[in-house]
């Protein structure tokens, strides 16, 4: 059987909101209710029973559990859509689209919505591991005694709650740890970081302005537009500030904590018609990849490097044969030195095994609307944030390619291609 196209419907996300700020108090649930209820709203869905919602978070609750499925049973959806649960670091919302998107070409299903979300204001805290060993040792007590005994062992000092940290186990590097030694390797320089980060607030502040998000993006607990936007920055405010990871990469830079949701809807072409709904770009393809970033002297960010040259021999395409460029903004640094490492003729003749460079891209291409150094970075929902986003640009065009290139923790990265 041949594969069947999938269509891009159409999106939906709340503001992202900086960490602490006017999402301190909502929950992964909230939020991503909040933004698959838009989204049946925004595209006449209520009622509606779905193929299946795929979505996912990165730092989750124990009430988390069964986290999408719950979030379609508090929506206006048809309770018989099914729904799980997909993680893959910053990949995951783009990820859930690529699940949902597979299961529509091969016919298994007419319609999904994948997406993701995240908090970190109501990050889950774990317990210190005596004091966890103690609890569960007194909640499996049958008797008095034995009650008693675990509480005896009970201390003061196990009262330390097990913060979530930015780091990776394997190595005890965090995000921006890592990116500043790939920044190093590369000579990725602080103006260089500084001018993109600027073009991002003002990529993202013009669209904005010209009404790009009106269809796309609805008000959540006060919030209009993304929290972190800054439209009257400056390269000497950027310049100001002092580095936080190496010496080159600020806050400025690099992508802040963030909270918020977004969700796309993918159909099959028969299905959106059937229903009058518009197709704004198709869900050509997709190539996941992961580096050794422990023991094989990659970076921890540097996976879609590998697999963009992968996709893209696949579908006989170059680097230059697109219309738009989403890279996604973890840090300025990264985005740069994924750019270098594609022009590089040493490095894709010894590391990608290619020919040759796969040359520069137009940077005017790039994030045309801005990405995560302006907007934020809510791990599990900027997937979704730029599927959308992506097939927008396509629509308004009218015809094109764009490139998709999330990285991720773990050393991992996910790419794919939207076409009109």
């Amino acid at each position: 059987m041949d594969a069947l196209r999938v269509a891009i419907v159409g999106g939906n996300r709340i503001p992202f909101a900086r960490s602490g700020g006017a999402y301190a108090t909502a929950s992964n649930q909230d939020m991503l209710t909040a933004a698959l209820d838009g989204l049946v709203s925004r595209l006449g869905l209520a009622g509606e029973r779905l193929g299946e919602v795929v979505a996912g978070a990165v730092l989750k609750h124990s009430r988390d559990y069964n986290l999408t499925r719950e979030c379609v049973l508090g929506s206006r959806l048809d309770p018989h859509t099914p729904a799980y649960d997909v993680q893959q670091a910053c990949g995951t919302g783009l990820e859930a689209a690529i699940l949902v998107a597979n299961k529509i070409a091969l016919g298994q299903i007419e319609a999904g919505i994948a997406g993701g979300v995240d908090t970190t204001s109501d990050a889950p805290l774990g317990a210190n591991e005596d004091l966890r060993r103690a609890l569960m040792e007194l909640n499996r007590a049958r008797s008095l005694g034995g009650r008693l005994r675990a509480l005896s062992k009970l201390r003061p000092t196990q009262v330390k709650p097990d913060i979530p940290r930015n780091a990776e186990p394997r190595t005890g590097l965090s995000m921006g740890e890592s990116a500043a030694i790939t920044a190093k390797e590369w000579g990725v320089t602080r103006e260089e970081q500084d001018a993109l980060a600027l073009a991002s607030h003002q990529r993202l502040a013009a669209a904005y302005e010209r009404g790009f998000f009106d269809d796309l993006l609805m008000p959540y607990l006060g919030l209009q537009r993304d929290q972190n936007l800054r439209a009257d920055t400056s390269l000497e405010r950027l310049a100001s500030l002092k580095p936080v990871y190496g010496p080159t990469m600020t806050a400025g830079n690099s992508s802040p904590l963030t909270d918020g949701a977004a969700v796309t809807l993918l159909a099959s072409e028969e299905w959106a018609r059937a229903r009058r709904l518009p197709i704004l770009a198709y869900f050509v393809t997709a190539e996941t990849a992961a580096v050794d970033f422990v023991h094989g002297g990659e970076g921890l960010l540097t996976a879609p490097v590998y697999a963009v040259p992968r996709m893209l021999a696949r579908v006989g395409l170059t680097l230059q044969d697109f219309d738009f460029y989403e890279i996604h903004e973890a840090f300025a640094s990264q985005v740069l030195a994924t750019l270098k490492a594609w022009e590089d003729p040493g490095f894709c003749k010894e590391r990608l095994g290619l020919d040759a460079p796969l040359g520069a891209i137009d940077r005017a291409k790039l994030n045309v609307n801005g990405s995560s150094l302006a907007a934020g970075h809510p791990f599990a929902a900027t997937g979704g944030r730029i599927v959308a986003t992506l097939a927008k640009l396509l629509a308004e065009k009218g015809s094109g390619r764009g490139l998709i290139s999330i990285c991720a923790a773990g050393g991992q990265g996910v790419t794919a291609i939207l076409a009109r």
